[in-house]
């Protein structure tokens, strides 16, 4: 049996329920609070570097090793996620991450750092995965787009939060009080996690209307690999995997920019205080918040009109998208002031959030039900290794420059190639290969 492929547009009435809305919305609290786990340590940096006198090229290599052990996490997790469950992996992994973030606070030397950030990361891994996989069995393919765009939301709610409450917590009781807060936080969610959620055909609180609804396009039951004949490594060999896992490094590239420098970069560029940066850093983010919504919105919409394929209408949505982010990017370099910089960086976040929130929708197109989370993680993965290099780069870039120009130059060229990757080589859902 193939993959999935493009649904017809046969009307299909509303259901009677809304639960669906509220499990997506479940996953995003739980992506924030993954979130300020990553964040955290870019509202602490500027703290960290007075205190233990590291440099901005530590900083990068800091947020670096953390791609790189999330990147990597992500192909055992995928796998594991499709083989045992979403959510038997998600709960683990949300107590394994919070106590690495916890343990950050006791750090006091570099190398101490980079070894909770690589524990960190290989915990973090499976969350995005997990959310996609819920996903595509949670909702109808039509709405997926927007359903990702809730969740995914959560990378940029979350560093706009993070932000002005860790900024106040951190004025108040020092910065590594940031840790042991948000390391609490997610032991809270776990358990209100592991409570509340379940697959659609074993809640005990979905309508009737709203599970036939689910069910209409095939959705509605979670299905695991030892139901798929294609083979996790085979993975590697299609076409449209590799169109995913360069075109996400490109959007990480810019994203890890403005994900660990965009506090360095506004006190060090137009010397914000520390009282400021709360608000200056936040607003941004608020733009990825519309930008994951619109960009959800817009693949709902297009298939809704019947002017596109689910598939072909996030790819567009994607390309589109990274043009934007690209313009927008190198265009904060020229910027006359701090106020049209942050605007530059707000509309650059929110079309890199109308990115992921598709691109991670998308998976669930090109995969087969039962590896949708493994080519979702694969992608990730492919995005974050190559990605984790933009850190140290930019970090090297401010050292040397004293300026972090030339890193958004650079980073907006390389987010434009996103665009070529989705549009010309994620052309075909990925299917299981005749026999000969």
């Amino acid at each position: 049996m193939s993959n999935m492929t493009e649904t017809s547009h046969t009307p299909i009435p509303k259901p009677n329920g809304n639960l669906r809305w509220k499990m997506s919305f479940l996953l995003l609290l739980g992506g924030i609070i993954n979130y300020f786990d990553r964040a955290n340590i870019a509202v602490a940096a500027p703290e960290m570097m007075k205190e233990l006198h590291f440099t901005n090229t530590d900083i990068g290599l800091i947020g670096a090793v953390f791609s790189w052990a999330y990147a990597l996490g992500q192909l055992p997790s995928g796998w594991l996620v499709d083989r045992l469950g979403a959510k038997k992996i998600y709960t683990q992994a949300v107590i394994w991450w919070s106590a690495a973030t916890a343990a950050t606070g006791l750090c006091n030397t570099l190398p101490s750092f980079l070894a909770v950030r690589v524990w960190l990361g290989i915990a973090e891994a499976p969350c995005m995965p997990t959310s996609a996989k819920i996903t595509s069995y949670w909702f109808p393919q039509k709405e997926r787009g927007l359903a990702s765009g809730i969740w995914d939301a959560s990378s940029k709610v979350g560093p706009a939060l993070a932000v002005p409450v860790l900024v106040a917590l951190m004025i108040e009781f020092g910065w590594r009080a940031l840790f042991y807060i948000t390391g609490a936080a997610g032991i809270i969610y776990v358990v209100l996690f592991a409570l509340y959620y379940a697959n659609p055909d074993k809640s005990k609180s979905i309508s009737k209307e709203e599970l036939e609804y689910i069910k209409a396009d095939g959705s509605g039951v979670e299905e695991t690999t030892s139901k798929d004949t294609i083979k996790w490594g085979s993975l590697f060999t299609y076409r449209s995997m590799w169109g995913m896992m360069l075109g996400y490094f490109c959007v990480v590239w810019l994203s890890n920019i403005f994900q660990n420098f965009v506090p360095l970069y506004l006190v060090k560029s137009y010397n914000v205080s520390l009282k400021d940066l709360g608000v200056y850093a936040t607003l941004p983010w608020v733009g990825g918040i519309f930008g994951d919504l619109v960009g959800g919105y817009m693949t709902k919409l297009l298939v809704e009109k019947k002017s596109m394929e689910p598939m072909k209408a996030k790819r567009a949505v994607i390309s589109v998208s990274a043009l934007v982010a690209a313009v927008m990017a190198v265009a904060i370099s020229y910027s006359p002031s701090i106020s049209v910089s942050v605007a530059l960086m707000a509309v650059s976040i929110g079309s890199i959030a109308a990115i992921s929130a598709n691109t991670w929708a998308l998976a669930s197109d090109v995969a087969p039900r039962a590896l949708v989370a493994s080519v979702g993680s694969i992608q990730n993965f492919g995005g974050f290794f190559g990605g984790a290099f933009s850190p140290i780069v930019v970090g090297m870039i401010a050292d040397k420059t004293g300026s972090f120009a030339l890193a958004f130059i650079s980073g907006g060229i390389v987010a434009a190639g996103a665009a070529l990757c989705y549009w010309f080589i994620v052309k075909e859902p990925i299917a299981v290969k005749s026999a000969a």
